[in-house]
Order: C-alpha cells, then sequence, then structure tokens
C-alpha cells in the first residue's frame, strides 16, 4: 500500500516535470500571451486517465500554481487586487486544474486512445473557455481592445489554443495506442 502511494507521487512528480519543460519549449509564443507548445499538457493528461479525476484535478492544479509561478510578471499589469486575483484564477489556476478532468472517459470508452484523446479535447475546450473569459473581462482594455472585447478574446486566444490542441490530441493518439496506461508501468 505504501509502495503506491509513493510510486503514484513519484509518477505525478515526474509528469509535473516533464509539463514544465515542455511548456518552456514553445513552438510559437504570442506577444501577448500564449503559446503553441510539444503537447505540454500531455503529461498531466496520461496522470488523470492513470489515476483519475480526483488525482487529476490536484496535479493539475498544482502545475497551475507552476504555470503562474513562470508567468508572475503578468500580475505587474494590474492595480487592483481583484483583477490580480481574476488573473491567477482564471488564466492559471482553473485553466489549468482543469486538465485533470482529462480522465473522465477511462471508464466510459473501452478504447484508451479515444478516451485519452476525449478528455483532452474536452479539457482543452474547459481551459480556452477559461482564456477566453479572462481576456473579456481582466484583459479588456490592457492587451484587448474595450469594443468588442469578447470577439477579440474568442479569435485571439483560438489562434494558439486551436494549434496547440490539435498537437496535443495528436500526440495523445500516438501515445494512448503505443502504451497502456491502465496497466502497472
Amino acid at each position: 500500500m505504501e509502495n503506491q502511494k509513493t510510486k503514484r507521487l513519484v509518477e505525478s512528480a515526474i509528469m509535473l516535470t516533464l509539463a514544465t519543460i515542455l511548456s518552456v519549449l514553445k513552438i510559437v509564443e504570442l506577444p501577448a500571451g500564449g503559446s503553441i507548445t510539444i503537447a505540454s499538457m500531455l503529461p498531466i493528461v496520461i496522470i488523470a486517465y492513470r489515476y483519475g479525476t480526483a488525482w487529476g484535478l490536484g496535479i493539475g492544479l498544482i502545475y497551475g500554481v507552476i504555470q503562474q509561478l513562470f508567468g508572475l510578471d503578468n500580475l505587474s499589469y494590474f492595480t487592483t487586487w481583484q483583477s490580480i486575483v481574476a488573473v491567477i484564477l482564471l488564466d492559471y489556476i482553473i485553466a489549468f486544474a482543469v486538465i485533470g478532468l482529462s480522465g473522465i472517459f477511462r471508464n466510459k470508452i473501452k478504447n484508451q486512445a479515444t478516451a485519452m484523446m476525449l478528455g483532452a479535447l474536452l479539457v482543452c475546450i474547459l481551459r480556452y473557455i477559461c482564456h477566453v473569459l479572462s481576456g473579456a473581462t481582466v484583459w479588456k482594455g490592457l492587451s484587448i481592445p474595450t469594443s468588442a472585447a469578447l470577439t477579440y478574446s474568442v479569435i485571439y486566444n483560438a489562434t494558439y489554443m486551436i494549434p496547440e490542441t490539435i498537437v496535443l490530441l495528436v500526440a495523445t493518439c500516438y501515445i494512448g495506442s503505443v502504451l497502456d496506461f491502465r496497466a502497472e508501468l
């Protein structure tokens, strides 16, 4: 029992580290925030699929905190504590914690690659929604024009989230097809 807990913690720490490294290796970085990475969410998707959504949400939350630490300079644009809290929650904590939901289809869909891909697609949509809401509210008037802020935020965030989603889905399909994450590794 104790070995299982230790194994889970070690695997999760390794995958968090890998996800963080992949998040720094950017294919494209947009000028007002957002980037396309080399499937940086995949390690969290794997952990969530392997150990379930409750564990995945915890690991996703930790990943969100790590991403927030890398994005601390973004907080300098804001003057009120409310806007700082909103950015921390919408652009980092919630946006990355939802990745932990990617294991939701593990027991519902038999084919592992399909279940992982659907989970990955779901969390990319949820993450996109978080960034759109942040752009249309908190970033409005700063890096996003005040008029038509929602439209601008929808389009701007799609420019990196759609390619990021495609990269993640391709990587998830491949890795889900060649490795069995339900088995003991």
